[in-house]
C-alpha cells in the first residue's frame, strides 16, 4: 500500500512538473515575437513599401504579420503620390495599405496630410506659374485634407496632420504653407482634419526632436494649438538616430517635455545609422544631398561583428528608455522592414550600404530581437 502510494506521488509530481514545463514553454513561444512582447507596453509598428502593400515580398510580409501590430505606409499617402494633378486623387495603393491592416488586424496610421516635401507642386502655384494667394492655398489644403481623412473615415486610427514644420534651431520652417498662410496653417490642417474624422487621434510628426531648441520650439507650438483650443492628441519623435548621437539623456528629455502637454509621445521612425555622417547631428532633412565618397561606405560587404554589437547596444538603449515611459509613449515604429528596404541607404548619399533596421536584408531577425524581448521579460519580473 505504502509503494502504491509512493508510486502515486511520484506520478503526480511529474505530471505537475510536465505541465510547468509546457506552460513555460507556452508562455516563451507567446513572447517569442515583438508584437506579443510589447503588447502590454505599447504598439510595435514598421512602416511598409510598396512591394509589402501587395504582398509582391513574401518574407518581407510574413516578417511584418508575425511581429508587427501597427504599420504606415512610407511613401502612397503622401499628397504628391495622393493628388498628382489638382482634383485627381489616386487611391489604389492607399487603399491596399489600409485593405492590408485591417485584414491582419493592425492598428493604422496615416502618413502624413501636409508637408513641405512631397508635396505637388500644383499646390502652390496657378495655371499660370504664379503662386497661390493665400486663401487658394487654404482651400487646397481644406479639400485635400477632407477628401483623404473623410475616405479612411473610422478605418485610419491616427494622422500625421503635419509634418516638420519646425526647425533645429526652434524657428518656423520657411516652407510654403508658412510663406503663404502663416502659423495658422498647422492650425488650420488640425481643424480640417478633426472635421473630417471627429475620432481620429491627429498628430505632429519631426525629427531632431532631441535637440534643445527644436523640442523647445515644438514645445511652444503645440502649447500655443492647444491654447487655440486645437485638438492635438500627440507628437512624434521620427528617432532617426546615429551611433553616436542624440544622447538617451536628451531623448528622454524630450519624452517629457513632450507629455508634460498632455499629449501622446510616439516613436515614428525610427532607424540608427552605422554609416559616418557627412556632417554633424545632419538629422533627417530629406534635400541633403552629399557627392558619393568611398570612405562614407565603409561596409559594402557586411557589418562587422563589433560594429552589430554597437548597433544592438543603442537599440536596447533607446527601448529600455522607451519601456521606462510606456506610461507616456503608445507606440515605437521603425521606418522599414529590412535593412535593404530603409531610406538610409540613399540618404544623404546615394549608393551606400547601411544596416540601421531590427531585420537584415534577408529579413532575419538580428540577434537585437531577442533582447529588445528579454528586455521585456526582465520588466514583467
Amino acid at each position: 500500500m505504502r509503494i502504491r502510494n509512493t508510486l502515486l506521488i511520484v506520478c503526480t509530481i511529474g505530471a505537475l512538473l510536465a505541465c510547468s514545463s509546457q506552460a513555460g514553454l507556452k508562455n516563451e513561444t507567446e513572447t517569442a515575437t515583438l508584437k506579443a512582447a510589447f503588447k502590454d507596453k505599447f504598439y510595435i509598428g514598421t512602416a511598409l513599401n510598396l512591394d509589402q502593400i501587395w504582398e509582391r515580398n513574401a518574407a518581407a510580409v510574413e516578417v511584418v504579420k508575425e511581429q508587427f501590430n501597427s504599420i504606415v505606409a512610407e511613401n502612397c499617402m503622401k499628397s504628391m503620390y495622393l493628388q498628382p494633378r489638382e482634383g485627381e486623387f489616386y487611391f489604389k495603393d492607399a487603399d491596399q495599405f489600409v485593405e492590408f491592416g485591417e485584414k491582419n488586424n493592425m492598428h493604422l496610421v496615416g502618413h502624413t496630410l501636409i508637408w513641405h516635401s512631397q508635396a505637388p507642386n500644383w499646390f502652390f502655384t496657378d495655371k499660370q506659374g504664379n503662386e497661390v494667394s493665400r486663401d487658394v492655398l487654404i482651400e487646397r489644403m481644406r479639400q485635400h485634407i477632407t477628401t483623404v481623412v473623410s475616405r479612411y473615415k473610422g478605418r485610419i486610427k491616427g494622422w500625421d496632420v503635419v509634418n516638420e514644420a519646425i526647425l533645429d534651431n526652434g524657428e518656423w520652417r520657411d516652407s510654403k504653407f508658412y510663406k503663404i498662410i502663416g502659423k495658422d496653417f498647422i492650425k488650420l490642417a488640425f481643424e480640417f482634419a478633426h472635421a473630417a474624422d471627429p475620432e481620429a487621434e491627429l498628430y505632429y510628426n519631426d525629427y531632431s526632436t532631441a535637440v534643445p531648441k527644436k523640442r523647445d520650439g515644438i514645445v511652444n507650438m503645440v502649447s500655443d494649438l492647444i491654447t487655440q483650443g486645437i485638438r492635438v492628441d500627440g507628437i512624434g519623435m521620427q528617432e532617426h538616430h546615429q551611433l553616436d548621437n542624440p544622447s538617451v539623456r536628451e531623448v528622454e528629455n524630450t519624452i517629457l517635455a513632450f507629455a508634460s502637454l498632455g499629449v501622446r509621445v510616439m516613436v515614428t521612425e525610427m532607424d540608427i545609422t552605422v554609416l559616418p555622417s557627412p556632417r554633424r547631428n545632419i538629422g533627417a532633412e530629406i534635400s541633403e544631398n552629399f557627392t558619393y565618397n568611398k570612405e562614407m561606405n565603409p561596409y559594402p560587404d557586411g557589418l562587422p561583428d563589433d560594429k552589430l554589437s554597437e548597433l544592438n547596444g543603442r537599440y536596447v538603449d533607446f527601448f529600455r528608455l522607451y519601456l521606462k515611459h510606456q506610461d507616456k509613449i503608445s507606440r515605437v515604429t521603425v521606418w522599414g522592414v529590412g535593412d535593404g528596404d530603409s531610406w538610409r541607404n540613399g540618404w544623404p548619399m546615394r549608393g551606400r550600404t547601411d544596416y540601421p533596421l531590427l531585420f537584415d536584408r534577408e529579413y532575419k531577425p538580428k540577434s537585437v530581437v531577442a533582447d529588445l524581448i528579454s528586455l521585456t521579460q526582465h520588466t514583467n519580473d
